[in-house]
């Protein structure tokens, strides 16, 4: 199996940016893999084995290609700047399609915004919005969720759901066709709007020592018509899953 290296970690990045499995410890290294469900025309399902670093401190944390700087923190909310590499790339070779391959391909690109997060008794709720700062797509995105943490002495259960905005900037560079790619194709031209794609995710944690944790992340996310729509696209749905085992020190 080719490994993707830099795409990869990208993926990571975005993957972390909504794990709440993550461990919250000054250190963690570990390993994982990481399977993901492309909604492109003829692209296989991936999995990919993935490395682990993160750091959290008072004022900094890094998770994997996730940065971010405090500007408020206290037992309640988390409010930070955040820069993030984001995996939404297209490689028209990685595509069984043929009218597919004859497209131009999607690069990753970095996200850089604001995030938030809220904790109560009765839940957590979490929100980001981020553009693209590199002048790939160009494009702005929002998320906002509400999840709900169950904690027992070792493990940890943290369903959730949430909606993601995506502008039409960032659908367009994504899943749009252009004139130029529809001649040399044979596909429809397509300019996507903005989108609201809803999501449900479940993250599980489990502590085999007070070093040791096992954790699972899986996130489904319900594809809009604006994505839909796209003849780029054969799928209604995409999900990620990530599992693996750090260790804290």
């Amino acid at each position: 199996m080719k490994t993707p290296g830099l795409k990869t970690l990208s993926i990571v990045g975005a993957a972390v940016l909504f794990s709440q499995a993550a461990v919250a410890g000054t250190w963690s290294l570990g390993a994982s893999a990481l399977g993901i469900v492309n909604p492109y025309r003829g692209y296989d399902n991936k999995i990919y084995p993935v490395p682990l670093v993160s750091y959290e401190g008072d004022d900094f944390y890094f998770k994997s290609l996730t940065a971010g700087y405090y500007l408020w923190k206290d037992d309640k909310n988390k409010f930070s700047l955040t820069a993030t590499y984001i995996p939404f790339v297209f490689d028209p070779d990685d595509s069984d399609d043929h009218q597919m391959k004859n497209l131009n391909k999607r690069r990753g690109t970095l996200m850089s915004g604001l995030a938030y997060s809220h904790n109560e008794d009765w839940g957590t709720l979490r929100a980001t919005f981020s553009g693209d700062v590199l002048n790939n797509s160009n494009g702005l995105v929002a998320d906002a969720a509400y999840l709900y943490p169950i904690h027992q002495d070792n493990w940890a259960l943290i369903p959730g759901f949430g909606v993601m905005w995506n502008s039409s900037n960032q659908n367009d560079y994504y899943y749009g066709v252009s004139k130029d790619e529809s001649r040399r194709s044979g596909m429809s031209s397509y300019s996507a709007d903005d989108s609201f794609n809803p999501y449900a995710e479940l993250s599980a944690r489990y502590n085999f020592t007070k070093d040791w944790q096992a954790f699972f992340t899986g996130r489904y996310i319900r594809l809009a018509d604006e994505v839909k729509d796209s003849p780029m696209v054969d799928k209604s749905y995409t999900a990620v899953v990530w599992t693996g085992v750090t260790y804290t020190f």
